[in-house]
């Protein structure tokens, strides 16, 4: 009989994608969420995995081998409660992925705080062009695959590398746990304001799985990034490669908007990218993915065909609806140096038309109000500005509108900041949602109240 492993908090994307490898390796697998709903939901059951809705005691009746604990459990949840008390063996999501999938494969990892999702689904994907039908894990929705994980059936392990921490019981980054190969690093600053006090502490964390790249591996990093450059000074023993001007892996934009670049490698010409994508910032991810694809056998010029097939990550810089040639996209941009970079992407693309940025402060680290201060000028690039008042941010957001150089409104009820929208709006316009959550399903309603509009 199959062993038994139940997991607490399986519809979040990584929790849903250990559940999807552990089924491909042969478990037997339940779960359960407070949101049991689709399309994870729909995903996990179609893969045969058992869902139950709660955290009620009741789900462990038939005990599992093994509970695997989310990083959204805390003490005191019942669950997590009995699992302790009747000593029921737990671990966390990434110290069992390390055991039963990671230590016997060739792991590239995608660290950084932003760019990680896409830079992990365009390295997935390539190797994938190359035929080395990699296994993976990512944090969001590849659109060249049809799932978010899978075990894969060649050494190499492409996986979104996460700094947050571990579980209740394991304060160290995800990260830790991944023991790469491959390390790639887009960059570095300071996020995550619920669970670190200083930049020094991600610092730290990085430092850590910089120390666990082994001689014969390497670390990709641009050059430019102060955070990083002090991180690999605390000590390093792995290669290094770096991205970004006078450095060994460099773009030359052939299109302004970044839909065309030439790829060079200590000063060689490797190829052009021509893709579908737009903006320096996923010059840069592509950049590190072609780095990392080539330290697995992947010669650079297969790489850059493979771009040119590369559909972005669901919710980057995604066209969600064209009402009247008013076009509404969804990001998932939420730091201000995300939110400026995806603004200029957009502005290189779209030229004098203007540009309408809606922005949900959602983040632990925005609510707090710790990027309140650099917040406005991430917007310069907008002709008009809306912003979400929530219950829980600690500050109050309307304190942006004289430091914001575009006309910005503010509003709490998500319902009346997409009538404003929607009022303002007209053809040729290009409306730029962001948020890192599902924003009361505002999208949805904007698109309906442009439809509906005299």
């Amino acid at each position: 009989m199959s062993k038994h492993v139940h997991i607490l908090g399986i519809c979040g994307t990584f929790m849903g994608g250990i559940a999807a490898i552990a089924k491909q390796l042969g478990f037997r697998v339940s779960g359960c969420d407070v949101n049991v709903y689709p399309p994870m939901s729909t995903q996990l059951q179609e893969l045969g995995i058992e869902l139950m809705q709660g955290y009620k005691t009741e789900h462990l009746t038939d005990e599992p081998d093994m509970v695997i604990v989310g990083n959204a459990m805390s003490r005191g949840n019942p669950m997590v409660e009995y699992v302790m008390e009747r000593n029921i063996p737990y671990t966390s999501g990434p110290q069992w992925l390390l055991e039963n999938v990671l230590k016997d494969r060739w792991v590239l990892a995608v660290a950084g705080t932003h760019g990680k999702t896409t830079t992990s689904s365009m390295l997935a994907w390539i190797l994938e062009y190359a035929h080395l039908t990699p296994g993976y894990l990512i944090g969001g929705v590849p659109q060249n695959f049809d799932t978010s994980a899978r075990l894969g059936n060649s050494p190499f392990f492409v996986i979104e590398a996460d700094e947050y921490d571990t579980a209740f019981f394991d304060k160290r980054s995800k990260f830790v746990h991944y023991r790469p190969r491959t390390l790639v690093m887009n960059n570095l600053e300071f996020d995550h304001a619920d669970i670190f006090n200083s930049i020094e502490d991600i610092q730290r964390q990085f430092h850590h799985v910089v120390r666990m790249v082994p001689g014969n591996g390497l670390l990709l990093a641009p050059k430019d990034d102060q955070a990083l450059t002090e991180t690999l000074a605390m000590g390093s023993w792995t290669p290094v490669e770096f991205s970004g001007d006078d450095s060994g892996w460099r773009a030359e934009k052939t299109n302004t908007d970044g839909s065309e670049f030439k790829v060079y490698f200590n000063q060689q010409l490797q190829g052009t990218v021509q893709w579908n994508l737009i903006g320096d910032f996923n010059i840069d991810n592509a950049l590190m993915a072609i780095a990392a694809s080539r330290h697995a056998g992947v010669p650079s010029h297969v790489a850059i065909d493979a771009l040119a097939e590369f559909v972005n990550t669901k919710r980057r810089q995604e066209l969600v609806g064209d009402v009247n040639s008013i076009k509404v996209y969804d990001d998932f941009a939420h730091h201000p140096t995300a939110i400026s970079k995806n603004l200029a992407g957009f502005r290189a693309k779209v030229g004098d038309e203007r540009i309408l940025a809606v922005l949900e402060p959602r983040s632990n680290t925005m609510k707090s109000g710790v990027h309140k201060d650099t917040l406005a000028a991430s917007l310069d690039n907008a002709d008009m500005v809306y912003l979400y008042q929530d219950e829980n941010v600690k500050w109050s957001v309307s304190d942006l509108i004289n430091d914001c150089k575009a006309p910005t409104q503010c509003n709490d009820n998500i319902d009346d900041l997409a009538a404003l929208v929607a009022k303002e709006a007209k053809a040729g316009d290009h409306i730029v949602v962001m948020s890192n959550g599902g924003f009361g399903g505002f999208h949805t309603k904007l698109i309906e109240k442009l439809e509906t509009r005299n």
